[in-house]
């Protein structure tokens, strides 16, 4: 069938169509998995009066306690740091032409993890104490940010010049991704060696990825941040999948390859240092996420970007609320659970030898 310029065709349509049906379906999941992860608890809720207090009702003060000042703060904290880390890792994986590449597995949010360490235990940017709150009482969370982003920076840099040497695989990013992981586990353990008894307890604990530390303040921050590098990323879809097909095809198409590179590691640090800043370090998301959305609707970012960040906002959401009732009355970090169910993926994917 002729069309003429500017028409589109019926089997673009249902292409457009299928994968943008996809991003809605997400989209209400990630609503129905924050009414669930309110409502299930050590006190549950009928689903029914989460939704009428969220919808602004008041039933009683100390279902409206439950509600905003535990419970939503916690869920939101995972919609948004999994949002971020699945972004972070989509992108990584993206510029560096590297299907390993994450936050995670590339060394960036140990180095991240130390950074905030650093800041919290020498720098005085915050109060270590062991509370059913949290571990760490940050009192100056954009100090904390601060040193942890210098250090994501830093791996950043590191692994970018290891992309650039001639020759180099996804399996020696990885392999430098973790050597950069030991090396800062390394100077965490160098600063808990000169802690206390509480600071220790404390900072083993801080390390752990937990959404339930973020205060509405941090929960702020961390949607402002995640919002402006998601419309960042997204303005440079094209960029992205000039570069999918190959550093020399994306200059031939007028991309400026090694500027979009450092741009969106840049970018992806930046969301990476915010997250393990608030939430601590949680694995995997940024690898897992990714690979499910690729397998499902493709390699398009026009449709991968978005559909990344409502999967991870999906997977972390549904981990923090599992967590929260597989042992109950005792709560599992988030993290544990993000790992078990992260790292086989992980090995099945160096095993399988994955080629995009």
């Amino acid at each position: 069938m002729h069309l003429q310029s500017g028409q589109v065709s019926p089997e673009y349509r249902r292409y457009i169509g299928r994968k943008s049906l996809f991003i809605v379906f997400l989209g209400l999941l990630v609503a129905v998995l924050i009414v669930v992860g309110v409502a299930v608890g050590a006190a549950t809720l009928r689903l029914a009066d989460v939704g009428r207090t969220l919808l602004g009702a008041s039933l009683s003060p100390q279902t409206d306690a439950i509600i905003w000042r535990i419970r939503l703060p916690q869920a939101l904290a995972a919609v948004i740091g999994g949002a971020a880390l699945a972004a972070a890792g989509a992108v990584m994986q993206s510029v560096l032409r590297n299907p390993l590449g994450s936050p995670f597995t590339l060394g960036i949010s140990h180095a991240a993890a130390f950074g905030a360490a650093l800041a919290v235990m020498l720098l005085g940017s915050g109060r270590m104490s062991s509370t059913i709150v949290g571990a760490v009482t940050l009192s100056n969370p954009y100090l904390t940010t601060a040193s942890a982003f210098i250090f994501c920076m830093i791996t950043a840099w590191v692994i970018v010049g290891i992309s650039r040497i001639r020759g180099a695989t996804p399996e020696i990013m990885v392999l430098t991704g973790v050597a950069l992981s030991a090396l800062f586990s390394a100077g965490i353990m160098f600063l808990q060696f000169f802690a206390d008894d509480v600071q220790l307890a404390a900072m083993v604990f801080w390390t752990f990825g937990d959404a339930a530390r973020a205060s509405w303040t941090e929960i702020a921050i961390l949607a402002l941040v995640t919002l402006a590098s998601a419309i960042f990323f997204f303005s440079k879809r094209w960029d992205y999948n000039a570069i999918d097909a190959g550093d020399e095809t994306a200059k031939g198409l007028g991309v400026r390859v090694e500027r979009v590179r450092m741009q969106a590691m840049l970018v992806s640090s930046l969301l990476t240092a915010v997250t393990v800043a608030f939430l601590g370090v949680i694995g995997f998301v940024g690898l897992v996420c990714p690979h499910i959305v690729r397998r499902l609707i493709g390699g398009d970012h026009r449709f991968l970007l978005p559909a990344t960040l409502l999967t991870g906002s999906a997977l972390l959401l549904a981990s923090d609320t599992i967590a929260r009732i597989v042992l109950a009355p005792h709560v599992l970090p988030v993290s544990v659970l993000t790992a078990f169910t992260g790292a086989p993926v992980f090995i099945y994917l160096i095993l399988r030898g994955y080629r995009r």
